[in-house]
């Protein structure tokens, strides 16, 4: 036992100190994107024919990025001829519409804060969160999952994982809505307490991501049930994750 306390101690404060300090990302993390629509040449497309989820879409000769397709894979940044796909460490993506995920070239990206007042106001204290895997690849549900580990402890912000629906405030959605698991949603969703609120996880859960064309997937929640906070990602860092949820809650200083 005095091993075992001895061990603990020496292990020291292991809890980040996020919100208040930016996380530690790591190297290949890939933020928000910037697009420079000066150095695009107009008949180049390159980086539309290389995106696997077609989200990249041509406006004349500048190009846009929708984040709610984006897997983050930076093969548009490598294939570009003239860099003009930067991709930044910029972790705070989480946004409250789906508009806000259209990345405009030369546009400067604002953090968005405009939260459902509605929101705050019953999960200001305490967030109870019922997680449903819609047919995701178990990628952004184990990234969720990491926010439970005392490296992150998202416990501190009053956020909890729930077992049952019934004593949830929001549904936090993986994967695109499989055919199969359609019905599940749809009774999850029934079973909460009203008023509750939707989070779209991952690329998957916003548009469907590398599954959107597939007969078996509904291409994502935004035809089922209309997402109250949208997070990209493929998966979404813990950062980036966590950082939407605390804002959510409006337990951060902006």
């Amino acid at each position: 036992m005095f091993s075992v306390l001895k061990a603990r101690l020496l292990q020291g404060y292991r809890t980040g100190k996020f919100p208040h300090t930016a996380p530690t990302l790591p190297d290949r993390f890939a933020g928000v994107p910037v697009l420079s629509g000066g150095k695009c040449a107009e008949n180049c497309t390159a980086c539309s024919e290389i995106c696997p989820t077609d989200a990249i879409i041509r406006r004349g000769s500048s190009p846009e990025i929708d984040l709610g397709k984006c897997i983050f894979c930076k093969k548009c940044e490598h294939v570009c001829p003239q860099n003009a796909v930067t991709f930044t460490d910029e972790y705070r993506m989480g946004v409250f519409s789906r508009e806000k995920l259209i990345r405009k070239a030369d546009e400067k990206y604002e953090v968005d804060y405009n939260v459902d007042p509605a929101i705050p106001e019953l999960c200001g204290k305490s967030l109870k969160i019922r997680q449903i895997s819609a047919g995701g690849c178990a990628a952004c549900e184990l990234d969720f999952n990491v926010l439970n580990t005392l490296a992150w402890d998202m416990g501190r912000f009053g956020i909890q994982v729930v077992a049952s629906p019934r004593h949830a405030d929001c549904l936090l959605v993986t994967g695109p809505v499989t055919e199969n698991m359609l019905l599940a949603l749809k009774k999850s969703y029934d079973a909460t307490p009203k008023p509750s609120f939707i989070i779209a996880c991952g690329s998957c859960a916003i548009s469907g991501g590398i599954y959107a064309s597939s007969p078996q997937a509904h291409g994502g929640l935004e035809d089922i049930l209309k997402p109250d906070m949208y997070v990209p990602g493929c998966p979404p860092h813990p950062a980036v994750l966590l950082d939407a949820l605390v804002k959510m809650m409006k337990k951060r200083k902006i």
